[in-house]
């Protein structure tokens, strides 16, 4: 909650917010409603975006909560109960920036549940004590607040020193991250990175530091031909191009490979990603499955809303098709990645086609938790191909 006391309220608008969060609570995804607001009212003024923008998101993120300390659904009350009752605005005042027509509720005791509590879903709630145990409390915290902008220094063009210095130009601070060996945490607030020479020239990509631990799992060899059998957009296949390997991506989306083929001309990794039509053997091969996606719900607000518990039980069967695909193509290394928090699609997933496979032998098993370890949630296991026995 700390977070929402320094956000300049005083500046908020409410007849530019409560729209927009009222189509939110409809089921309009937050960050594109944000994104048009924005548009809408080109003529607001720093603190004026930043207030409005919170006020959408906190809305979005904390809307149970809300509803739980407020008593009503009404945009009006829950923002009023957001700038008092979370953000601390004096209750007069949170009335007045809220447009609510009087003050809401007060609640007389602390929210019993993890649901009300931490805002979720009451599947999600069920799922993550099932999960975690005695750390979903610290994980519902975590996810509370918004994860860090990471950037990835490109080993192409630059050091993460050379990086760091050539952002510090341009008014952006950074720090190195603690673990990946080419990440930088962004310190100044709202920086324009899409607007820095950095970025035209190709010496970043923003990627969270947990999504850069597990491309270096791979460990190619210079030169080594690397499968990216879910390449998306290609954050991965950037990172392996990189780290020097040759890169075969593939997807079947073939909308966001065209996004990977311009991300690897800026990145001057052309040469090294190849697109193809179809998976192909390759010494490596990294299958980051499609999945239900629980280990990054703090890069959006509305997230947890937005889920279908039902998906979580069809992904099994398809990242299962895509081990399977995987296992023959790989001459020595083949990585299963996630970033969920689910054992129906890390470890059972994992272990059941391992007990098929005793060609493979596992390596590492590997985690992230943003409590435990400040990035997005991610899940790897490593297998390398077993050496034949000599007759």
């Amino acid at each position: 909650m700390e977070r929402l006391r320094q956000i300049p309220w005083d500046a908020l608008r409410a007849e530019v917010a409560l729209p927009a969060i009222a189509s939110i609570l409809r089921g309009t995804p937050a960050e594109r409603e944000v994104e048009r607001t924005l548009r809408a009212h080109r003529g607001l003024c720093r603190e004026e975006r930043r207030a409005a923008v919170e006020a959408m998101f906190g809305v979005a993120l904390w809307r149970r909560r809300l509803r739980w300390e407020a008593g009503s659904d009404a945009p009006p009350m829950l923002l009023a109960s957001l700038l008092r009752d979370l953000a601390g605005v004096e209750e007069s005042r949170a009335v007045a920036l809220s447009g609510a027509p009087l003050a809401p509720r007060r609640a007389t005791a602390p929210p019993p549940t993890l649901a009300d509590r931490w805002s979720l879903p009451d599947w999600l709630e069920q799922h993550l004590l099932s999960e975690l145990g005695s750390e979903a409390e610290a994980f519902c915290a975590a996810i509370a607040v918004p994860g860090p902008v990471c950037l990835r220094a490109n080993r192409l063009v630059c050091t993460r020193e050379q990086l760091a210095a050539a952002l510090d130009a341009e008014g952006i601070q950074t720090r190195p991250a603690s673990r990946a060996p080419d990440a930088l945490v962004v310190d100044t607030p709202q920086a324009n990175l899409f607007g820095s020479q950095a970025w035209r020239d190709g010496w970043f990509e923003p990627q969270d530091e947990g999504s850069q631990l597990l491309g270096l799992l791979v460990e190619p060899a210079r030169g080594e031909t690397v499968l990216d059998l879910c390449a998306g957009a290609g954050g991965k296949s950037l990172l392996l191009a990189a780290q020097g390997a040759r890169v075969l991506a593939f997807d079947p989306d073939v909308e966001r490979l065209g996004r990977l083929r311009a991300r690897a001309r800026r990145a001057r990794a052309e040469n090294a990603i190849e697109i193809v039509d179809g998976p192909r053997a390759a010494g490596c091969v990294l299958v980051d499955a499609p999945c239900s996606e629980l280990g990054t719900l703090r890069r959006g607000p509305d997230a947890r809303w937005r889920i279908d518990p039902r998906t979580l039980r069809e992904f099994p069967e398809l990242q299962r098709e895509l081990l399977e695909t995987a296992a023959p193509l790989a001459s020595r290394r083949l990585v299963y990645a996630t970033c969920t928090v689910h054992r129906a699609e890390n470890e059972d997933l994992a272990d059941g086609f391992e007990r098929d496979h005793r060609e493979l032998r596992r390596v590492a098993t590997w985690q992230t938790l943003p409590h435990r370890d400040g990035t997005d949630g991610f899940f790897a296991v490593v297998w390398d191909r077993a050496p034949r026995s000599v007759a």
